[in-house]
């Protein structure tokens, strides 16, 4: 008899839980024989794709894109898990001064202080933060300095473009050469949740079943929190 032939599942994440996944395939791969080939991407972008036709065995999106998902049929019934939530977060260049953002005025301040402020378009945290600085009334004064755009706004504040960088603490973590500050100030922020779900078309739904499963044990739990995330599965 050959040899079963080798299944990998297809997946399409958030950037917020991609150091996660990196950091877990191997062990997944050793522990059940299984690998997985994972496109990243803002949720947004993701859902989009999906929406458009795009399939593949699993995503990780947030939890309201999950859902509806679901009521699009696109997810099946009865599939989604969710496995952790991460707040927003502020980073600066490795070394540099970090301002102060304990309070929501103290936060406030440092947003008009700093020279250059990096954010994403489609994110989580990039849609919250703009909405965020309307509430706050420097909305125009922030976006006048703003570098906005998709992928992980870290590396602009590694490079030294940028003077602060905003994104999910998960997301800041994945880039070196920056120092994260600190999550957002308990009155301002906005935890999001991170959801997995089996698609509709998945080749591979009972792999993908236990690619979700492994993500929710006690030993990914411990990887998540070591990566800025809260596990909601133990």
């Amino acid at each position: 008899m050959g040899e079963e032939p080798h299944i990998d599942i297809g997946v399409l994440c958030t950037l917020g839980l991609r150091s996660v996944l990196v950091d877990i395939a191997d062990a997944f791969r050793r522990g059940t024989g299984l690998s997985f080939s994972a496109h990243y991407r803002s949720s947004i972008a993701l859902m989009d794709r999906i929406t458009n036709g795009e399939s593949a065995d699993t995503a990780i999106l947030t939890d309201v894109m999950i859902a509806a998902l679901i009521k699009q049929g696109r997810i099946r019934e009865g599939s989604r898990r969710d496995l952790a939530s991460s707040g927003v977060g502020l980073a600066v260049r490795a070394g540099a001064s970090k301002p102060d953002i304990s309070t929501p005025e103290a936060f406030r301040h440092a947003l008009l202080a700093a020279r250059s402020i990096s954010y994403t378009a489609t994110g989580a945290s990039g849609i919250y933060f703009a909405e965020l600085i309307e509430r706050l009334g420097i909305g125009e004064a922030i976006r006048g300095k703003a570098t906005i755009r998709d992928g992980l706004s870290g590396e602009l504040a590694a490079r030294g473009e940028v003077e602060i960088a905003v994104q999910q603490v998960s997301e800041l973590m994945q880039v070196a050469g920056i120092d994260v500050i600190g999550p957002l100030p308990a009155a301002l922020q906005k935890a999001t949740v991170f959801s997995a779900g089996i698609l509709s078309e998945a080749k591979n739904p009972g792999a993908a079943a236990s690619l979700i499963g492994w993500l929710s044990t006690p030993a990914t739990a411990s990887v998540m929190r070591s990566k800025g995330l809260l596990p909601l599965q133990e």
